[in-house]
Formats: structure tokens, C-alpha cells, sequence
């Protein structure tokens, strides 16, 4: 086997591996980004603890298909980049911050599709994956909600020993 045959599958391992690994991954086009742009989405990609990596479209059809996956078959074309991210909204959310943030982005990087545990999600569902808050807040919220009743009950009894005062 040829030494090139041989970097190719170990690419399309490393690839499985990653997929495997991560809640979603993230399929989106670009074109035209500059180096500072393409630093500054690393940036916010790493600090996410998400991964944003271009590899060849056909190596990642191989993984995709050596893992039963061929819903991506029409969207691997072009220049394509991937995010693998460890849960599943950080990397649509964070492109659809970097891109409200740099009005600049918004031509530049496009969501194709996702790959969200273990399902094919298209470009509308990605929208709406990053609309849905961090883990972190949608805890913050549902605890103020929790707590509610209670202060509202502590506010009342409180009132009630005022008049009485």
C-alpha cells in the first residue's frame, strides 16, 4: 500500500474517533475568512473546549459512512469546516455569537448541518439549537423558578407581620 493510502486512513480514524467523542459536530461552509477571523473563531471554539478543524470532504464521507451515516452525503462539498464539540449547542451558538458580533461573518461562515447525538440535524435545526441557552443558564432559570413560590411566601408572611406590628 502507498505511504499516501495509508495517511489517508489514519486521517479517517482520527476522524471516527472525533465524531465518536463528540455530542455534535457542526458542518459549516466558509469562504473567504481571514487569518484574524479564523484565529478569533478557534479562540472562542477552544475556550468552549470545541474543536474547529478542515479536513477533505470525501475523508469525511469515508468516516461518516464506515460509521452508517450517509445523511451528509449532499452537504460535504465545497469549502467545509468542522466543529466537534462536547455537548450540543456550543459550537451552533457560538458561531451564531461570531457572527452577531461580526456582522462581517455572517456571508463568511455558514451552518450547513449538524451531526447531534447521533442524528442528522439540517441548517433550520442548527438555528434552532443555537437559540437554546447554555446548559448553565437553563439551571439558573429553573432554579429562580424553584425558588420563587418560596420567596414569594416569605414576602407575604412578612407583610402580614408588618400590618400586625
Amino acid at each position: 500500500m502507498s505511504a499516501n493510502l495509508e495517511a489517508k486512513k489514519e486521517v479517517v480514524e482520527e476522524i471516527k474517533a472525533k465524531i465518536s467523542a463528540s455530542k455534535s459536530v457542526v458542518v459549516a461552509h466558509y469562504d473567504r475568512l481571514t487569518v484574524a477571523e479564523v484565529t478569533m473563531l478557534r479562540n472562542k471554539f477552544r475556550a468552549a473546549s470545541c474543536e474547529y478543524k478542515v479536513y477533505k470532504n470525501t475523508l469525511v464521507r469515508k468516516a461518516f459512512d464506515e460509521l452508517g451515516v450517509n445523511d451528509f452525503d449532499s452537504d460535504l462539498n465545497g469549502a467545509t469546516a468542522y466543529v466537534f464539540c462536547p455537548d450540543e449547542t456550543s459550537g451552533c451558538s457560538i458561531i451564531a455569537k461570531a457572527v452577531k458580533e461580526t456582522p462581517a461573518l455572517a456571508e463568511k461562515i455558514v451552518p450547513k448541518c449538524a451531526y447531534v447525538s447521533g442524528a442528522y440535524v439540517d441548517a433550520e435545526g442548527v438555528k434552532k439549537l443555537a437559540a437554546i441557552p447554555s446548559r448553565e443558564v437553563l439551571i439558573a432559570k429553573m432554579l429562580g423558578c424553584l425558588q420563587s413560590p418560596i420567596a414569594n411566601l416569605a414576602f407575604v408572611l412578612k407583610a402580614i407581620a408588618d400590618q400586625k406590628s
